[in-house]
């Protein structure tokens, strides 16, 4: 059964019934999904399952064919992704996408491409010093350089300066050395404990439900579990079909 966050407070970011379609494929079908300010939230599925198309939903990237994308009470279908980042949604892209060959401050600073107010870019800036000291030593080096571990936070970082409500992270661990995916999994906890929403795809089933609230889990572009991460983690079923074999399910969808 479905279990309510305890905030019942109007969702930050939500799907209602949701069904998209690239073509003929029917990528999503009935999605609902209720994103509430301060939860860190998780969605697991299988190869081809609907998980990537879920988030450029979600960012504007893709329209329903059906159905609402809402944020803060406003449906927003058909808006542009510049627009949805301006309102808060942001998201830190599957293997992070930095531009390589500009520096790590240069990369950060593209996160805050839209925001006008110097003053509190600046200290946005500070506060993502803050949480990564790392990336503060290596501000004048070329992003290409770095450890996967460091790019990681830089992607990280440089979403944040977009002063997001909601964070969207696909497969975050991915591409990640064996030994950097758990410190990839606290940077996530450590964001979230300070107050961001963290909405995230991940093929990790274990650590994602480990320091997630609640989660979903799609098959074939349906919705077909939804519950806290303690229960999905004691769920017989899901962890038979999902948390067995911890195997790469990256989504084509």
């Amino acid at each position: 059964m479905s279990q309510d966050p305890p905030d019942r407070a109007v969702p930050l970011l939500e799907m209602r019934k949701v069904n998209a379609h690239y073509g003929a494929v029917h990528a999503l079908r009935d999605v609902n999904l209720s994103i509430y300010a301060g939860e860190l939230v998780c969605l697991l599925g299988g190869n081809a399952s609907g998980k990537s198309t879920t988030l450029k939903t979600l960012l504007g990237m893709l329209t329903p064919t059906s159905g609402e994308v809402v944020l803060d009470g406003e449906v927003v279908n058909g808006r542009p992704t510049s627009y949805l980042v301006a309102r808060g949604v942001t998201m830190v892209p599957e293997n992070r996408r930095l531009f390589k060959r500009l520096t790590v401050r240069e990369n950060l600073q593209l996160g805050a491409y839209l925001r006008k107010d110097s003053d509190a870019v600046a200290s946005d800036l500070e506060r993502v010093f803050e949480l990564f000291p790392r990336v503060k030593e290596r501000l004048g080096q070329k992003a290409g350089t770095l450890s996967g571990g460091e790019q990681q936070m830089v992607a990280i970082g440089r979403a944040l300066m977009s002063q997001p409500r909601v964070l969207l992270m696909d497969e975050p661990s991915m591409g990640l050395a064996p030994t950097l995916v758990q410190q990839n999994f606290e940077l996530i906890s450590q964001i979230h404990e300070a107050g961001m929403t963290v909405f995230m795809v991940e093929q990790n089933a274990n650590m994602a439900l480990g320091i997630a609230d609640r989660g979903w889990v799609l098959q074939t572009g349906r919705v077909v579990l939804d519950d806290t991460a303690e229960a999905l983690l004691a769920n017989p079923a899901l962890r038979t079909s999902y948390l067995g074999g911890g195997k790469d399910d990256s989504d084509s969808s």
